[in-house]
């Protein structure tokens, strides 16, 4: 038992009280799935065993995509790492959300950058577009700064964006890209996509962990100057 009278009694527990509150900030930590694991070029889809994704989901939030003025977060997810860096720039914005959302969703296998004869391994192989249960948001017309997310596979952004940004108008947007990973950083990815795009005022991307801190997340957004 502790003499909270003893001055050296009142110093411990000072210091107890001091460790718990420097541990409270992690109860904000995203969820840190794997989204991604490092391979022999760089960051890649999951290897066998990851979470499959969950792309079968509808891909537009319509609530807050009426209701969120000029700023949409469109984002591809294929474990859950990048729906929660999404999740949190739409949360701080008060931003509309869509989700990119392939018309075949990535099961387990498909994930697999192991094999190569695995979906993600294939469409690497032959530049695939894959098809989208919905190419274009609802009122995208209507969005003047998009921020767009996605994981790295192999050094680029998943195959999904490809179709993505194609599909869409970017003419009069600023875009802003940005990506989870296990250690590559966003390298070229966006400079590619804005290349597909063929429009648009694209800014330079950042990379996220699956388990950065949502105060990490909003002081970038914060930072941008937008």
């Amino acid at each position: 038992m502790f003499d909270v009278d003893s001055p050296v009694e009142r110093r411990v527990l000072l210091r107890r009280a001091g460790a718990v509150a420097a541990l409270l900030p992690l109860g904000g930590l995203l969820s840190a799935c794997g989204e991604v694991e490092a391979g022999a070029n760089g960051d890649e889809p999951s290897g066998s065993g990851s979470a499959a994704s969950d792309g079968a989901s509808s891909g537009v939030d319509r609530a807050s995509a009426g209701s969120a003025g000029s700023v949409l977060v469109a984002y591809f997810s294929a474990t859950g790492n990048t729906a929660g860096i999404a999740s949190a720039v739409a949360e701080h914005l008060g931003a509309g959300t869509f989700e990119i959302s392939p018309a075949q969703p990535y099961a387990d296998a498909d994930l697999n950058y192991n094999d190569d004869g695995s979906r993600v391994s294939q469409e690497r192989a032959s530049d695939a577009r894959p098809e989208l249960s919905q190419d274009i948001p609802d009122g995208f017309a209507d969005y003047d700064i998009v921020f767009l997310g996605y994981p790295i596979w192999w050094g680029e952004a998943a195959w999904p964006l490809r179709t993505f940004v194609e599909a869409n108008d970017f003419s009069g947007k600023v875009v802003v890209p940005f990506c989870t990973s296990a250690s590559s950083g966003v390298g070229g990815s966006g400079e590619a996509l804005a290349e597909l795009a063929g429009a648009g005022d694209w800014r330079e991307g950042s990379r996220f962990s699956g388990s950065a801190p949502t105060f990490d997340v909003a002081d970038w957004v914060d930072g941008l100057g937008l």
